[in-house]
C-alpha cells in the first residue's frame, strides 16, 4: 500500500549539482571543467555569441509597432452616397446597406461621415457616426439612431 512516507522519487531521476573549483581532489578543481585556455576558459563569451556568424537578432527584420487586438474597425459610408441611394424616408440599416451592395462587409460596424452634402430625411441605423454627419441628417429631417455593439 503506498503512502505519504513511502513515496520516493524514481531511481535516477534526482541527480546532484556538478560543484566545480573545489579543490583537486573533487575532479573539478583548478579549471573547473573549462579546459586549459581560449575564449571558452576566459569568461569572455556572452551567451547570444554565435562565433562571428550574424546573430540572431541582427538577422530578423526590425519591425515597428504592434497590432492592436482591441481595434474596432469600421465599415464607412458617406452621407452623399445616402442620399444618392436612398429615397426620401427609407430606412438605412447597416443590412440594407450590405444588400444593396453599398457596403461589401460589415466589419466591426457601420459608421456614417459627413462627405457630400444630404437634403432628404431619412432614418439611419449605425453603430457610430460624426458630428457633421449626424448634423446634415437632423438639418435634413432626418433621424440617427445609434445601434450597439
Amino acid at each position: 500500500m503506498i503512502e505519504l512516507h513511502t513515496l520516493k522519487p524514481q531511481p535516477g531521476s534526482k541527480k546532484r549539482r556538478k560543484r566545480v573549483g573545489r579543490g583537486i581532489g573533487s575532479g573539478h578543481g583548478k579549471t573547473s571543467t573549462r579546459g586549459m585556455k581560449g575564449q571558452k576558459a576566459r569568461d569572455t563569451v556572452p551567451p547570444r555569441f554565435e562565433g562571428g556568424q550574424t546573430a540572431l537578432h541582427r538577422r530578423l527584420p526590425v519591425r515597428v509597432g504592434f497590432r492592436n487586438v482591441n481595434r474596432v474597425e469600421y465599415a464607412v459610408v458617406n452621407v452623399g452616397t445616402l442620399a444618392e441611394r436612398f429615397q426620401p424616408n427609407d430606412e438605412v440599416t447597416p443590412e440594407i446597406l450590405k444588400e444593396r451592395r453599398i457596403l461589401r462587409k460589415l466589419k466591426d460596424g457601420v459608421k456614417i461621415l459627413g462627405e457630400g452634402e444630404i437634403s432628404i430625411p431619412l432614418k439611419v441605423h449605425a453603430h457610430a457616426i460624426s458630428e457633421s454627419a449626424r448634423q446634415k441628417i437632423e438639418s435634413a429631417g432626418g433621424s440617427v439612431t445609434l445601434i450597439e455593439a
